[in-house]
């Protein structure tokens, strides 16, 4: 079915699968979004739930970037990844099944540039990996790396592709902004270093 519109749609409720929120029912018998940052994504399942959950919500997150490009893909061609790619994300942040309560889209990004080029992917990960090593800030990490995916992009991803650049762009800005609070944290000196639990 080569629509659009079926593509986002599909791609949008991908992203619905709200990992942290199904496996902290599934095995805690608690909303995430009750506790620690109110947020219904990996790190906030890593504080609240510990790390088997946390690394669990983490791969699944991954994952459903990852299958909403490929079924873009399949369905409408390289526009359909650049489709997905977004409304997986949007899904994810903004799930309706969860009254638009949902995480902040980074671990669903990383599914979709890895699936988009895995190049860039990677260099951005090592980067955002080597950021959290010396600070502790997971959130800092996460910033630095998806500001960077649009840069590392054009130099990367070469001879230079607008469609994938604008794509990128739009999801290192959904990133920023689904960060705001972190970044309010981290220049008061607020914020949670990686390994506390809440």
């Amino acid at each position: 079915m080569k629509n659009p519109f079926f593509v986002a749609l599909i791609s949008y409720l991908i992203g619905n699968f709200s990992s942290a929120y199904i496996l902290g029912k599934r095995f805690e018998n608690k909303d995430i979004r009750k506790f620690g940052s109110g947020n219904a994504g990996a790190t906030n399942a890593l504080r609240v739930f510990g790390k088997k959950v946390g690394l669990f919500a983490f791969i699944l997150d991954v994952f459903k970037g990852i299958l909403a490009v490929y079924i873009g893909g399949l369905l409408l061609g390289d526009r359909g990844k650049l489709i997905a790619g977004v409304l997986v994300v949007l899904g994810h942040n903004w799930p309706i099944f969860l009254r638009f309560k949902g995480g902040k889209g980074i671990a669903t990004s990383l599914g979709v540039v890895v699936s988009l080029h895995w190049p860039t992917a990677i260099i951005c990960i090592g980067i955002g990996v080597l950021v959290i090593i010396i600070t502790r800030y997971v959130s800092l990490g996460s910033i630095v790396a998806a500001g960077l995916v649009p840069i590392i992009g054009i130099v990367a991803n070469r001879p230079f592709n607008k469609d994938f650049f604008i794509t990128t762009l739009i999801l290192a800005i959904l990133a920023i902004c689904r960060h705001k609070d972190n970044i309010k944290r981290l220049i008061n000196g607020e914020e949670f270093k990686l390994g506390e639990r809440i």
